[in-house]
């Protein structure tokens, strides 16, 4: 039994920089500089750092997320409370149990994808080709726990790279300083891992990560004043937070929610809840794993009485080979929901109740693989119950609207 991560699949970076050039909607080439840069800071698979240069100090040398942490306090801070320090959670480390190496580095390529991070897994699940010498002293021994860290973006081969500095940088900077990239506040930076090439894993014809392609096709990717990069909205003022769907504030900028009564005749009624993606740059939600659950209630002088639920998502089965619904929402679109129910005679209201899943399909994925425990080694089966525990205590309530009837 092998359960694939959503993002388990070797993708050669020739074909993603393809993508990039002849995606439907990009317009003009791409800017050789970010380009070139791109091809050499993604390269596949990451090469190891090496060793550290003679005058580094130790702090200086170090893979640790701590140690940038202590001059780069601020950007520290946000990625410990961020998902990208928790890509190697309990949701993907029951899956790699089950995994041979390869199959295994192609979900590490995103969630932990320095050559250091590799070894580190590979040792702990003994898998074959893991190196036979201890680590280096600049690699700590919980590095490949640590998900997407710090020098996953910012490091190769000891060398710092980042954006263009805001302020002029100090002539005697640790670590030499850093090189200079506008590649960082570019999109394409995010798409190495949030955009399959075209011919990546797709269902019912759709690629299985899109999100790249869904930003060039918004009104977001328009040049000129309203230019919004992946950076602008989930890295403002350069924070290190990378929030979304996850995080209640974020979502409630994404969407505009109306609720609306219409009268169907003879004592039925129909509640029209209106969905407007109007501030996430992609589809609401972009991927199959979040969905966004819509609970229509009515009150009378009897209580409260669901009237029933519908889900904004695109809905896929647990193995990932059927489509069951798609109902995401793309940028600056708008989508509506129906709900018909009986009216009752006396004074009555209905409610609706907007509730976010993030983790919805890892839910129904966890849950069925639990049912089969005794099939799963026996290590992985307390991690996928962390793991569903973690998924489910990140659903929750949104918002609420209210839509009475009209009196005649």
């Amino acid at each position: 039994m092998s359960m694939p991560c959503l993002r388990g699949n070797v993708l050669r970076l020739a074909m993603i920089v393809l993508a990039f050039v002849f995606l439907p909607g990009c317009g003009a080439k791409p800017e050789a500089e970010v380009e070139s840069f791109l091809e050499r800071h993604w390269v596949e698979p990451l090469p190891p750092q090496g060793t550290p240069p003679a005058g580094f100090s130790e702090l200086e040398a170090s893979l640790d997320p701590q140690a940038c942490g202590k001059c780069h306090t601020e950007q520290y801070a946000g990625w410990r409370e961020s998902l990208h320090s928790r890509t190697m959670g309990p949701g993907l480390r029951w899956q790699l149990m089950l995994m041979n190496q390869e199959q295994g580095n192609r979900c590490l390529r995103c969630h932990a994808p320095l050559a250091e991070q590799k070894a580190l897994v590979a040792l702990e699940l003994g898998w074959p080709n893991a190196p036979k010498a201890p680590p280096p002293d600049f690699v700590p021994p919980d590095l490949g726990h640590g998900g997407l860290v710090c020098a996953a973006c910012h490091v190769r081969g000891h060398e710092r790279f980042g954006p263009p500095p805001r302020a002029e940088a100090a002539k005697d900077a640790p670590h030499g300083g850093f090189t200079v990239s506008k590649a960082f506040q570019d999109s394409r930076f995010c798409a190495h891992c949030h955009q399959f090439p075209d011919d990546g894993p797709r269902l019912a014809g759709k690629l299985q990560e899109d999100t790249f392609a869904q930003w060039l096709a918004s009104p977001y990717a328009k040049e000129g004043p309203g230019r919004q990069t992946c950076q602008t909205c989930h890295m403002p003022d350069r924070k290190h937070l990378w929030r979304g769907i996850h995080d209640p504030e974020m979502t409630r900028r994404a969407i505009d929610v109306k609720l609306e009564l219409a009268d169907l005749g003879g004592g039925r009624r129909e509640a029209i809840a209106t969905v407007r993606n109007r501030g996430a740059g992609h589809h609401f939600p972009t991927y199959m794993v979040p969905k966004v659950e819509l609970a229509f209630v009515r009150h009378d002088a009897a209580g409260a009485h669901e009237l029933g639920r519908q889900l904004i998502g695109w809905q896929v089965d647990t193995g990932i080979t059927r489509e069951i619904a798609d109902t995401r929402i793309p940028a600056g679109e708008a989508r509506e929901f129906r709900q018909p129910f009986a009216a009752p005679a006396d004074d009555w209201r209905v409610e609706l109740i907007v509730r976010v899943l993030p983790g919805e399909h890892y839910e129904r994925i966890f849950r069925d693989s639990l049912g089969r425990a005794g099939q799963l080694p026996a290590a992985a089966v307390p991690v996928l119950r962390e793991a569903l525990a973690n998924v489910e205590a990140a659903r929750y309530e949104l918002l609420r609207v209210e839509a009475r009837p009209i009196a005649n």
